[in-house]
């Protein structure tokens, strides 16, 4: 699958910036600038890198550099991006996120190398072969944070991303002529461009080509993390084999009728019962939070390419009896009236390209 749209031609008078999302199944691009304190939506496109790798469209893949590179080349042409200055996301699957509980200190430094050194107990490969960092979880519960003495003990989350990943995006990045001035793991692109409630937790259920992500966010920051190993090209899958059709029709037929009844009857439980084991895991990690930290989850965010399934927002409501909406990244964003009907439909699959651009145009002030 690809599309482009260049939204305001290939002249731009302020500083553009360029969101890229490296996926596994396909490559997506945003390029955003402010004008007047609002952001504005120039240009975005997607392909897919099946047919690059030798699968079909949809399929997850693991390509080497050159042909990302190649890929992405033909993506920025195409939608006729105009400016080299970008961020980069990291897939989730490449990166390790743990929580962790570690005595507290007053002093940073001191905190940093309790946390450098306890980080070697959790991380499956010498501290030395990965770039690290780490985020302090606010207090989890009330009385803890109206507190005038601090607690013993403070949570951290861990993030770890092995020096190969970041090696290969700076390859990437090279043959493609760019100049990335980050990397960043598309969790917190995600949350950046879909999760707007400050205070109270929200579920966001990410689903990926080949995997699931499943977190809850409080105050802007990751306090609960699982990956479900099943993705959009299992429902693709699942929806080839009940209706008799090839893998390019099943994934067409999931994204454009989905849930739908009337024909297809096959089609929809097949779907049905693909997501039912998604959410089913998702359940469990909402329930878990909920249980340790005795707070309900307020919102559940959908996102990623399997977000763009037809329906599936509505599934999601009746699933998990809570407000459930699919994510719309471009609402963050000025565009023309006449196209927003489009962004809101594939705006799950640009929700991590959307949140690297947002960031990116932050470093221009």
């Amino acid at each position: 699958m690809s599309f482009f749209s260049d939204m305001f031609g290939k002249k731009s008078q302020a500083h553009s910036a360029l969101g890229i999302d490296v996926g596994s199944s396909s490559l997506k691009v945003v390029q955003l600038r402010k004008e007047r304190g609002a952001v504005v939506l120039e240009t975005y496109g997607e392909l897919a890198l099946g047919p690059y790798g030798g699968v079909e469209v949809g399929q997850a893949t693991d390509l080497p550099a050159d042909v990302i590179a190649k890929t992405l080349t033909d993506l920025l042409r195409e939608a006729n991006v105009t400016t080299k200055d970008c961020g980069v996301s990291i897939p989730s699957a490449r990166s390790l996120l743990t929580f962790v509980t570690l005595p507290r200190r007053d002093s940073p430094e001191e905190q940093k190398t309790i946390i450098e050194l306890e980080a070697r107990k959790y991380i499956p490969v010498p501290v030395s072969e990965v770039q690290l960092d780490w985020f302090t979880l606010p207090p989890s519960t009330a009385a803890e944070e109206e507190s005038a003495t601090p607690p013993a003990t403070v949570d951290v989350l861990l993030v770890a991303v092995h020096n190969n990943e970041i090696q290969l995006l700076n390859e990437v990045v090279r043959q493609s002529g760019l100049a990335a001035t980050f990397f960043e793991i598309e969790i917190f692109s995600t949350i950046r461009s879909v999760v707007d409630e400050p205070v109270k937790p929200v579920m966001v259920i990410d689903v990926g080509a080949a995997s699931t992500k499943a977190y809850v966010v409080e105050r802007g920051v990751v306090v609960l993390s699982h990956s479900i190993p099943h993705g959009g090209q299992d429902v693709t899958r699942a929806v080839a084999t009940s209706s008799g059709i090839d893998i390019a029709h099943a994934e067409h037929a999931k994204k454009e009728k989905g849930f739908s009844d009337g024909e297809g009857e096959a089609r929809v439980t097949a779907t049905e019962t693909t997501f039912s084991i998604i959410f089913e895991e998702a359940k469990r990690v909402l329930f878990q939070f909920e249980h340790e930290h005795h707070r309900s989850v307020s919102v559940i965010v959908l996102t990623g390419g399997g977000g763009v399934t037809k329906g599936l927002g509505e599934y999601a409501q009746k699933f998990f009896s809570i407000e459930t909406r699919v994510a719309d990244p471009f609402a963050k964003t000025q565009a023309p009236a006449f196209i927003r009907p489009v962004l809101k439909e594939i705006g799950p699959e640009f929700s991590v390209a959307v949140g690297v651009a947002l960031r990116k145009l932050e470093e221009f002030g």
